[in-house]
């Protein structure tokens, strides 16, 4: 068996490749992926209060994760450059737990899925939070990012079981 036969990302030599998606239809597709970035609750008091001296957190970090969906294909290696039809970010401060948690819902009609953009949008928009909150708390922890929720392509629906709402 050829290494391309067993494995989809290499070629007959052993290297990378993208997949070819040409055979593929178009179909309407999403994902919903979440994550967290946990601080010191003095951290999201400032946060909530817009007391950050580099500005409104939240709302950069909705256009980090926006960027940052739009660029997935120049940074994770054979992820093609998909049209994204929509994107949202939803922010949910969680005084409790010392968190927000960060979700982001793509959209797209073509021959690939819209994952990877997802997860993207979501580890930007922590990383952005990060940034600007670093000079207040360095000990911020990024976690919890994973799928929630795909639907179309081949392989239909995805939904993980324990986050349904």
């Amino acid at each position: 068996m050829a290494i391309s036969d067993e494995f989809t990302h290499f070629n007959e030599e052993g290297r990378g490749r993208m997949v070819d998606v040409t055979h593929k239809k178009d179909t309407a597709r999403m994902a919903l992926a979440r994550g967290a970035i946990y601080m010191k609750p003095q951290t999201l008091e400032k946060i909530l209060s817009n007391q950050m001296k580099k500005g409104d957190v939240l709302s950069v970090a909705q256009i980090g994760g926006i960027m940052g969906c739009k660029r997935t294909s120049e940074l994770i290696p054979m992820c093609h450059n998909i049209l994204i039809t929509g994107s949202d970010l939803r922010f949910e401060p969680d005084v409790e737990n010392c968190c927000i948690h960060i979700e982001a819902e793509l959209r797209t009609t073509g021959k690939t899925g819209i994952e990877i953009e997802a997860l993207t949008a979501v580890s930007v928009a922590a990383l952005t939070i990060y940034d600007m909150c670093k000079a207040v708390d360095r000990e911020m922890v990024i976690g919890d990012i994973r799928l929630i929720k795909k639907t179309g392509g081949h392989s239909g629906t995805f939904e993980r079981k324990e986050e349904k709402k």
